[in-house]
């Protein structure tokens, strides 16, 4: 799109930017750091409407040659709420050799039919070089909220305030988690990037499908002793980068995270079945 440095020719939303009311009044996660609200201002961007699917991410890897970091590993972290699994690791994640973007379960299986699908199993290294192969970068997660929020005010979703979970506006766990999964949204794991409606800015899937890698290290409370309310970013250096969005695993019993406000963090070299990523473009210098 003209006016943007997007250089993979992707498609682009622009966004004028502007000042609005970031975080909740408290987190749904206890020391997740969502609070306090406050207003801030970012300047304008271009977004990629849906995260980038395993189509484009293939086109990346052709022309660049590039080796993901679960490849680089030879594993990543696939979902299996299985009683084995829990009694094994104490955990749903298991550790699964050949699992990457484009075996996503391990050995034997391949993303066919799921082009349109998010691009998962990939680290935050991993969407930095694609962002910066196609000229653009991360978002902030200021950015990134402002974004989601589509200029709706303190909404807790893309969409106002009611609940996905009464009806099918996102594609999170319905059922019992983690082991009944009805899939009654239509899908059992991740969907087209482009499924459900947009919110009011035409972006897809700013919550549920998969969590979005965003520039920024986490903090519980950099927010609160930096004060900056003009295109804040993250503390300096960190353990962990900034997850925004919630994913298809995302239930309101344990994971409620699928609230434009919530936030997460995972380390940049974490892999899994459940990541991916958006990218953004700044604006062209005048000529």
């Amino acid at each position: 799109m003209t006016g943007f440095s997007n250089t993979a020719s992707l498609d682009c939303v622009s966004l004028k930017g502007g000042r609005f009311r970031m975080g909740a009044k408290r987190s749904c996660q206890k020391d997740d750091g969502e609070e306090p609200v406050r207003s801030i201002s970012v300047s304008g961007f271009g977004m990629t409407p849906g995260t980038i699917t395993n189509a484009q991410y293939q086109r990346f890897i052709d022309e660049t040659g590039h080796v993901s970091t679960a490849e680089g590993f030879g594993w990543s972290f696939v979902f299996d709420p299985t009683e084995a699994e829990l009694e094994r690791s104490g955990s749903w994640w298991r550790k699964t050799e050949g699992a990457c973007w484009r075996a996503p379960t391990g050995p034997g299986s391949d993303v066919t039919g799921k082009e349109t699908h998010p691009v998962v199993h990939v680290s935050w290294h991993d969407a930095v070089a694609y962002a910066d192969w196609a000229g653009g970068r991360l978002a902030t997660e200021a950015e990134w909220e402002f974004a989601a929020r589509g200029g709706l005010d303190q909404k807790r979703y893309p969409w106002g305030d009611a609940s996905p979970v009464d009806s099918f506006r996102c594609n999170i766990w319905r059922g019992k988690f983690p082991r009944e999964n009805t899939a009654a949204d239509g899908y059992a794991g991740t969907c087209p990037v482009d499924a459900f409606k947009p919110n009011r800015l035409g972006l897809y899937n700013m919550v549920g499908n998969v969590w979005e890698w965003t520039a920024d290290w986490f903090s519980r409370d950099f927010h609160i002793l930096s004060r900056s309310d003009r295109e804040p970013k993250g503390p300096p250096f960190g353990e962990g980068k900034v997850l925004k969005g919630g994913s298809h695993l995302c239930h309101k019993s344990y994971c409620a995270r699928y609230r434009v406000s919530a936030r997460s963090a995972s380390a940049p070299d974490m892999t899994t079945g459940h990541i991916g990523f958006r990218v953004v473009f700044d604006k062209k210098d005048p000529v």
